[in-house]
């Protein structure tokens, strides 16, 4: 694969948890979050993106989030359960993002806000039609994604060079 092929970064954050006495590592899952979790993923199934890889935090909100969209997938991604996801910088997510080997077209990327949104914002240099406004008055809801395309390298990835396609929420 080329450097110059397009590539696509689905930015995925985990779907609404419950607030419990566990850590909030361990927090699982509200009842809304089992719900909107498959809806995230049919919805990414419907955007024709055919995963590659997928990256997702160590939570068990995020691991049950992925579990439940992957189950709508026609075909599962190589998945890894990434521990850096957690509480992640914006700096320590370019940083993860620039590790992806060049032979991954399409990643996933399943995590937390502030993070999520701040990936998307840093990344994405344009948009297409009203997708960044869209973003910006509606924040990064639980099981909201936004997809950024660049071409390059992983390695080359930095603020500015992506172009938000699609964003999506469970509210759309």
């Amino acid at each position: 694969m080329s450097v110059d092929t397009p590539r696509r970064i689905v930015l995925l954050r985990h779907a609404k948890a419950e607030w419990s006495q566990d850590s909030d590592h361990e927090r699982p899952l509200a009842e809304r979050g089992r719900k909107d979790a498959p809806v995230a993923g049919r919805k990414l199934v419907d955007s024709g993106i055919v995963i590659d890889l997928a990256l997702c935090s160590t939570a068990v909100r995020t691991r049950e989030t992925w579990k439940l969209a992957v189950h709508e997938m026609p075909h599962r991604p190589r998945t890894v359960y990434e521990e850096r996801l957690y509480e992640a910088s914006l700096g320590e997510l370019i940083a993860l993002l620039n590790e992806t080997p060049d032979d991954v077209q399409n990643l996933l990327l399943i995590g937390h806000n502030p993070g999520m949104h701040a990936v998307a914002d840093a990344l994405a240099g344009s948009a297409e039609g009203e997708t960044m406004a869209r973003m910006t008055r509606g924040g990064f809801p639980t099981a909201a994604f936004a997809v950024i395309e660049f071409s390059g390298s992983w390695k080359g990835l930095e603020h500015g060079v992506g172009k938000l396609v699609e964003y999506w929420t469970p509210n759309d």
